[in-house]
């Protein structure tokens, strides 16, 4: 039985390499799972292969997602294609986009084998150049930058305790430290001492004027 030697690029990374062996008979889920393995992703996802020309313009598609009656009609299922249904060039091309588009690869055909190796198990990988990316890579929390003037969280602290501090000496402040023209009745800002004589004041003059209202009844009387 005949074996195809597919070889594996991923787009953006093209050190990335990998030459992957499969039965002429085997499905293009099995090249699927079989990419996947060689570069350490997990597999499920949505994908989609598209049987392309010598321009990589992509043609039929063979995928694993849910298809409608009417998509059944011009698009294959992964697990149902075997691969020479569909290659029919010994150069063939194959346009692969996973999840969603996120990850795609260019797969060629560099070889025909006639006869399978009895003693091994297809697909396999029998050539690998280059370290794969990672699938998910970083946290957006990682990946922002940090300011160059934030050193540590303990800074954060220091600045919140000296606002605290800051806020009691604004009620304790002495009126006569405010610079000029900026004494104002209506402020909110007080010495403890002004408030204190105020209260004084305040009850000076409610004993006066009791002392006045009794003359007054008495004279009347």
């Amino acid at each position: 039985m005949a074996t195809y030697r597919l070889r594996v690029i991923i787009e953006d990374h093209e050190e990335v390499v990998r030459d992957i062996e499969i039965k002429s008979t085997q499905t293009f889920n099995d090249l699927h799972l079989s990419i996947h393995n060689s570069i350490g992703f997990d597999s499920d996802k949505p994908a989609s292969f598209y049987m392309s020309d010598d321009n990589w313009k992509k043609g039929k598609e063979i995928t694993n997602k849910n298809l409608s009656e009417a998509e059944e009609a011009t698009k294959a299922r992964m697990k149902n294609a075997r691969l020479c249904d569909f290659i029919v060039d010994p150069h063939q091309k194959i346009y692969y986009m996973f999840d969603s588009g996120l990850w795609t690869f260019r797969i060629e055909l560099i070889k025909i084998n006639r006869d399978e190796d009895q003693y091994a198990q297809y697909p396999r990988c029998i050539k690998s150049s280059g370290e794969a990316p990672k699938q998910y890579g970083t946290t957006l929390a990682a990946a922002l930058p940090i300011p160059d003037d934030f050193d540590s969280l303990e800074d954060l602290d220091d600045d919140d305790g000296d606002e605290d501090e800051s806020d009691g000496d604004i009620l304790a402040i002495d009126a006569s430290e405010l610079p000029e023209g900026e004494e104002k009745d209506d402020t909110f800002v007080a010495a403890i001492g002004d408030v204190e004589e105020s209260a004084d004041d305040f009850g000076a003059d409610d004993e006066n004027m009791m002392d006045d209202s009794i003359s007054e009844d008495k004279d009347e009387f």
